[in-house]
């Protein structure tokens, strides 16, 4: 799996990982995410200034800047995110549907470099004003859980993080932080 595509979750992790490890993973599988409505991601509709912090594998903070402009489509059922970070030479897309008829956000990640999109979505929901998105992956052969996380939700700011697990989701270990200001 790329390390961009597990950083930036908007994406985020692919679920099929599970069935590969349908014993262990079985036992910690995410809970059923609050029932979702559409205009859940309106929020981010807008221009966007993102102050990004990643973790790189030393433990060390990698600090750098981005932007985005984000679309509310369909209704509110969909949410098109345009994420640009001049500095790496990388530009991506989020793109988050809601399955109306179960209530659960999927979001997807496209990255400029490949074109395709990351089946089959991270699904999740929003509950008191915190969208918690979680899947199940791999890491060198070993079960990790990814958890993505929209909370601070104001008019002009909100935040992003993604989080990983190495044991269930007992513990968190913070990977990517996005700060985000409205432009």
């Amino acid at each position: 799996m790329d390390q961009e595509r597990r950083q930036l979750l908007h994406a985020g992790a692919a679920i099929g990982a599970a069935a590969m490890l349908a014993g262990a993973a079985a036992q910690a599988a995410p809970p059923a995410p609050p029932k979702g409505r559409p205009g859940e991601f309106d929020f981010l509709a807008g221009s966007w200034k993102i102050k990004n912090r990643r973790r790189l594998a030393d433990g060390t903070w990698d600090v750098f800047d981005g932007e985005s402009t984000c679309w509310t489509i369909l209704g509110g059922v969909g949410s098109v995110e345009e994420l640009r970070i001049p500095a790496r030479k990388f530009a991506g897309m989020g793109l988050r549907l809601l399955d109306v008829e179960n209530g659960v956000w999927y979001d997807h990640w496209v990255n400029a470099r490949s074109g395709v999109i990351s089946p089959p979505g991270t699904p999740g929901g929003f509950e008191n004003g915190v969208g918690t998105f979680l899947a199940d992956d791999v890491d060198n052969g070993k079960p990790i859980r990814i958890r993505g996380v929209w909370d601070g939700v104001t008019p002009t700011a909100c935040r992003w993080s993604q989080a990983t697990s190495r044991d269930g989701g007992k513990t968190w270990t913070d990977d990517w932080l996005m700060e985000w200001t409205r432009a």
